[in-house]
Parts: C-alpha cells; sequence; structure tokens
C-alpha cells in the first residue's frame, strides 16, 4: 500500500460502483493501521459517504471497530452525526448493535448528537433499550441531553420497547427516573403494561406493577 501510495497516478478516493473509497473498506474491516497511512494524507476525505449513506466512522462504528473508531474521532474533520440515508448515525447503529466501547468513545465527542432518530422515529435510546443493553441505556441516561421518553413515530417509548421485549433490567432503570411515564400509550394506546401483559413477560410485568399507581 505504502509503495502505491508513493506515486503520484494512484487515487487515494477512488471509489468502487457502491462509492466505498480504500478509506471506507480500511474502517469496514478494522484495519488501524492502513487507515492511519491514508489519514495522513491532504487527499483522503475521511467522511466521504458510499452510495447509501455510510461513511468510514459509521461502518467502524456498526461492525466494533472500537480502535478504528478512536482513530478517526481524533480528527476534528470528523463529523461524527454524519448519517445514512435513513437517518441511522454512527451512535444509532453502535446502540443497535450493542457495542458499547463504540458508544462510550462517541459520547465523548461534544458535538455528537444522542436523539438523532431512524426515519421510523427510533433514537439510539430505543434501540439499546429494545435490545437490552443495559451499559448502553446507562451510558444515554447519564446525559443530560437525552431525551428518554422519545418516542417512535409509532409512538413507542423506550420503556414500551422494554416492555414488548421482556428487558428487566432496562425497565428497572427507566422506571427508576421521574420523567419516564410507565403509562404512556402509543399510537393504538397500548401501554407497556399492556404489551408485557400480552406478550407474557411476567417479570416484566410484576415491576411495572409494582411501580404503576
Amino acid at each position: 500500500m505504502e509503495i502505491l501510495l508513493r506515486r503520484d497516478d494512484v487515487d487515494p478516493e477512488k471509489p468502487n460502483n457502491a462509492g466505498r473509497t480504500p478509506i471506507w473498506d480500511a474502517a469496514w474491516n478494522g484495519r488501524e493501521g492502513v487507515l492511519k497511512i491514508l489519514l495522513a494524507r491532504d487527499d483522503v476525505n475521511p467522511n466521504r459517504q458510499d452510495a447509501y449513506g455510510e461513511t468510514p466512522l459509521w461502518v467502524g462504528a456498526q461492525n466494533g471497530h472500537e480502535g478504528v473508531v478512536k482513530i478517526l474521532l481524533e480528527r476534528d474533520d470528523v463529523c461524527p452525526n454524519k448519517h445514512r440515508m435513513d437517518g441511522e448515525t454512527p451512535l444509532w447503529i453502535s446502540a443497535q448493535n450493542g457495542h458499547e466501547g463504540v458508544v462510550k468513545a462517541l459520547l465523548k465527542r461534544g458535538d455528537v448528537c444522542p436523539n438523532r432518530q431512524h426515519k421510523d422515529g427510533r433514537a439510539p435510546l430505543l434501540c439499546a433499550s429494545a435490545n437490552g443493553y443495559e451499559g448502553i441505556v446507562r451510558m444515554l441516561l447519564a446525559r443530560a441531553d437525552v431525551d428518554p421518553e422519545k418516542p417512535n413515530n409509532a409512538g413507542r417509548t423506550p420503556i414500551w420497547d422494554a416492555a414488548w421485549n421482556g428487558r428487566e433490567g432496562v425497565l428497572k432503570m427507566l422506571l427508576a427516573r421521574d420523567d419516564v411515564d410507565p403509562n404512556r400509550q402509543d399510537i393504538y394506546g397500548e401501554t407497556p403494561l399492556c404489551v408485557a401483559s400480552a406478550r407474557g413477560h411476567e417479570g416484566a410485568v410484576k415491576i411495572l406493577l409494582g411501580r404503576l399507581p
């Protein structure tokens, strides 16, 4: 690679048919050394998106490559909020996939938007809550700028999705807050208790009944 990059006739930004450049592929595969070599050049764009809107940071976050994410986030010219066409940011996809270390690295950036939603309205906290990623939920709830009641387009909040999936640990964390409404309904009028009951999540039902007036 170093031999190729020493040549004036080699384009370090040459994309494939999907718009993916060498730095994109390096980030996708977790190639930290290659990433550093490419980032040392002035003619490499670390925010360049492929045909789907995915940046090197996005794919590094998606795949849980903490080293790649940290290298990219050290640069002031890397935007942590650049999203795919469907609205998924690096924080969103790392929360969705349970990559706790990546979420932690992203949240250290002062310019990250923790409430940025997917086109269907799901925010990072809702994704982590639905999947039972307690460590990520805890990190997000520790931030004053995270809305614990942010609903998706169907009116389903993090506590609603946690109840739907029987995520007892997440339920307890959300119910410990004063700004979470355990009776909040989705657009069809279903509450967290309603969906937990319908799906047979006995533990979740007991937790909710212990909190409900």
